[in-house]
């Protein structure tokens, strides 16, 4: 089972980033979520939460670039 798991990531990780991020949705959908709405939910608060931090200048914006700098440094 490790070596399946291990191929399943290797390859997972030579696709491009776009086909990573559908195959993260369609195996993240595949898990039965009963209260999928009350999770959606929470999100937009904290999205909303978050817009409405930054219109206030509670928090600022990084750029994307200083965004993946910090992941590849990190």
């Amino acid at each position: 089972m490790v070596a399946l798991k291990e191929k399943v990531l290797s390859e997972a990780l030579s696709l491009s980033p776009i086909d990573r991020a559908e195959l993260i949705e369609r195996v993240y959908s595949s898990f039965d979520f009963s209260s999928k709405e009350e999770i959606d939910e929470k999100w937009a608060i904290e999205a909303e939460s978050r817009i409405k931090a930054f219109e206030e200048g509670k928090i600022q914006r990084v750029s994307v670039d200083d965004v993946f700098a910090g992941i590849n440094n990190g």
